[in-house]
This record gives C-alpha cells, structure tokens and sequence, in this order.
C-alpha cells in the first residue's frame, strides 16, 4: 500500500474541501480558492476535518496515482493556508532587478532590459537589488514562474554569475590556466 496515499490530510480550521463530480476537488482557505480536476479513478472522500484517497485496485497505475492524488491534495490545503514562496539570487557585476506595478524589469548583462509580468495569482517581492521573491498559493505556478525567471540567465560555473536559487549550490570550475 502507498504509504503516503494511505495518510489522512488534516483540514486546519478555516479551510474548506468540497469533491464535486469528475473528482473536482476545490479548497478554500484565509488566502484564496484553488481548484483542480483530480484522475476520476482514485476515491476522494472528507470524512470529518479530514480528507482520505483511497485506489479501487493495485494496479500499478493506480498505485502511481495513488500518492500523487494526495500529495496534491494536500499541497492545495497548504497553499490556502500558509502559501508558498521561492527565493531567487542575481549574482554578478551590474545584474539588477526593478519591479514597478506588476513588471519584474531585470537588467542581466544583455543589450535590452528583460521585463516579465507577474502571473495571475504570483506576486513578485524584491528584497534589495538583487533577491527576488516569488510568492503565491499554487506550489505548481510559484515553481514554474521561479524556473522561467531563473531560465533568463542561468548561474555560468566560472564565475557564478546569473540568477540561482538561494538553496542552490553551483558546482565552480577551474579557469584556464596561463602558458609557461
């Protein structure tokens, strides 16, 4: 049995669950509401201040489905009630960012400026010049977009110039080394 599909998810108190047909499971919580069509062949059910997912068969589809239902599930709870952030470096000489309104203005070394506007329900938050903060209640959207922002200029392993995670590690190389 999937160990992790086999765990209740707790609702805190202020959140809501609500599985319509087509397993449409929408979550509303202090931060906002957030849908998603779940695969109809897993069983979602709240049973008190708790949702339980449980597989009609072990198949080995449905024990993939199994532990990624939940986990979904669960991530949408976490979402409403608490959010998800990820952090992002610009390391290097002149690499800056500008937020004004919902534009990220990047300045990465290029002729041009980069500009990006916030996907809806993403919220972008500079803390300085050069860390960048991308908030919201989709662990999927936060992700995506964090990976789109990083993607304009990924960190070089030479210098380490570029846009990094800030739990990431960038793995440095040795230059060239002069003629004798």
């Amino acid at each position: 049995m999937s160990r992790i599909g086999r765990m209740p998810i707790a609702i805190p108190a202020g959140v809501t669950v609500e599985v319509a047909e087509n397993n449409k499971v929408t979550v509303k919580g202090p931060k906002g509401t957030l849908e998603r069509v779940l695969p109809s062949e897993m069983d979602v059910k709240v049973e008190g201040a708790e949702v339980v997912v449980s597989r009609p068969n072990d198949l080995k589809r449905m024990k993939s489905l199994h532990g990624l239902t939940r986990t979904l599930i669960n991530n949408m709870v976490i979402g409403v009630t608490n959010g998800y952030e990820k952090k992002l470096e610009i390391n290097g000489v002149g690499y800056r960012a500008a937020k004004s309104g919902k534009t990220l203005t990047l300045s990465l070394g290029y002729s041009h400026p980069v500009e990006m506007i916030d996907p809806e329900g993403i919220e972008t938050v500079l803390d300085g010049q050069n860390i960048i903060i991308v908030k919201g209640i989709d662990k999927e959207k936060v992700g995506q977009f964090a990976a789109e922002i990083r993607d304009k200029r990924r960190p070089e392993p030479y210098k380490g110039k570029g846009i990094k995670y800030a739990d990431e590690t960038i793995r440095r190389k040795v230059g060239k080394t002069g003629k004798k």
